[in-house]
């Protein structure tokens, strides 16, 4: 009886074992990602994705390596918000030396459960700015201020880190340097490489943004690197300002050739993918519908140039035109996420000859008389070869025809073609002054 009491209890305890072993953690890795771009809606997707990825597998922490010029205000809020609410302690890591964390930035590092930096690394420059650094309204601007300081307050302050601060460096644009992000309680560590972060964090309390407090000990724990999907990937490339403005141009430019070409098929289908492309990189940017405006009006001026044959002076006016538009498509905090100046004259100069040259040559073949087929024969001299009264024969081109005169013409006078009804010839007598049609068409006349 108690042989099997103590094999009972045996069983229960390899029982709870098992639950355990079966209701633990599916790891217990620190998940990284690395952030070495402009801050945009496809950033904002990818760190959420982490966010979910790193709970869902009990991941003790999410490592966000950061590297960025700063970018939209919105995706800056939505990737704040994520970090605020994620159930894994968050830490950012302005790496490797040589990185910053500015504008955007900056804002994301403060929210961190976690903030360090490699040595030889700034952040900061949160101030907020106009397209092209253009003056603002004084009210705007102060609106805009307050709101972004607000913002940085309502985190900051409940991190522990030093407010008035971090509020300099959206009020005042100042920037800081490690050492000195670190002296005034701006990051919590510098660290030359996450290994050594994870020793300098280990054993110490860390206190989530709800209040709790939890203590990490991530040395020696695996380091599992988080990719972008495909998708991602490429809405990334595609996303940046340069690449949409090139794919938007070279997909007009496809489109035009497939309607001068019709049937040809592939400049049609190369178009309509790179117009697409394009688009999908025009939803998540913040684009100025003016400037498209002025691309369209750009086309327009290339069109009239060929048309009206200008002296170059529309086609001038185009590129410029198409270089403002460019310019001005985007309209983003920083230029990084614009349109470069270099980019927008290496795409509008060519994209202008080359479309003027071939609307040119469009026009011209609609203008040139046809010289092949019945209608080949409209306008052509020949001779009566029978008296024409007012039917009779004529030779055009060494060929008889069938004609019919508006009025009495005598065989071997000058006739000219103004109609072909099928087989049958509509002639006028030759205007005075037009000589004898070649002598390779020349018959014998019938008497």
């Amino acid at each position: 009886m108690k042989l099997r009491r103590v094999s009972r209890a045996w069983y229960g305890l390899l029982a709870g074992l098992l639950v355990c072993a079966f209701t633990s953690p599916a790891s217990a890795e620190v998940l990284k990602i690395v952030l070495d771009d402009t801050i945009q809606p496809i950033t904002a997707e990818y760190i959420d994705r982490a966010i979910q990825d790193a709970s869902r597998n009990g991941d003790q922490a999410l490592l966000i390596e950061i590297s960025t010029p700063g970018g939209l205000l919105d995706s800056t809020r939505d990737i704040i918000g994520k970090i605020l609410a994620s159930p894994v302690p968050v830490i950012i890591y302005v790496a490797p030396s040589g990185s910053r964390a500015a504008s955007a930035g900056f804002f994301i590092m403060e929210s961190a459960d976690i903030a360090a930096m490699a040595p030889g690394t700034n952040t900061g420059a949160a101030h907020p700015v106009s397209l092209f650094g253009g003056k603002m309204d004084d009210i705007m601007k102060e609106k805009i201020e307050n709101d972004s300081a607000a913002f940085m307050r309502s985190f900051v302050s409940k991190r522990g880190r030093n407010v008035t601060v971090a509020e300099s460096a959206v009020r005042e644009s100042k920037s800081f340097t490690d050492q000195e992000a670190l002296a005034q309680n701006l990051i919590d560590y510098i660290a030359p490489s996450e290994q050594e972060l994870f020793k300098q964090i280990a054993s110490k309390p860390v206190k989530r943004f709800d209040g709790k407090t939890e203590t990490l000990n991530l040395v020696g724990t695996p380091v599992r690197v988080f990719n972008m999907t495909l998708k991602q990937q490429i809405l990334d490339y595609i996303v940046d300002p340069n690449i949409a403005f090139l794919l938007l141009i070279i997909g007009a430019l496809a489109l035009y050739a497939e309607f001068n070409h019709p049937g040809a098929v592939v400049p049609g289908t190369v178009g309509v993918i790179f117009i697409l492309l394009a688009a999908f990189s025009f939803e998540v940017l913040p684009v100025r519908f003016a400037a498209l405006i002025l691309i369209l009006l750009s086309f327009a001026l290339f069109a009239l140039e060929a048309k009206f044959a200008a002296h170059g002076a529309l086609a001038i006016g185009g590129i410029a035109t198409l270089t403002l538009g460019g310019l001005l498509l985007v309209d983003a905090p920083i230029p990084e996420m614009q349109v470069h100046l270099l980019t927008a004259l290496a795409v509008s100069i060519p994209f202008g000859v080359i479309t003027v040259f071939l609307m040119s040559i469009a026009l011209k073949a609609h203008k040139s008389k046809v010289v092949t087929g019945s209608q080949g024969l409209i306008g052509s001299v020949g001779l009566a070869q029978s008296a024409l009264s007012p039917q009779g024969k004529v030779v055009i081109h060494g060929e008889i025809w069938d004609a019919v005169a508006s009025v009495n013409v005598p065989a071997g006078q000058p006739v000219m073609v103004r109609r072909v009804d099928g087989l049958q010839l509509q002639v006028d007598p030759a205007p005075a002054g037009v000589g004898q049609p070649l002598a390779s068409t020349h018959v014998p006349v019938e008497t």
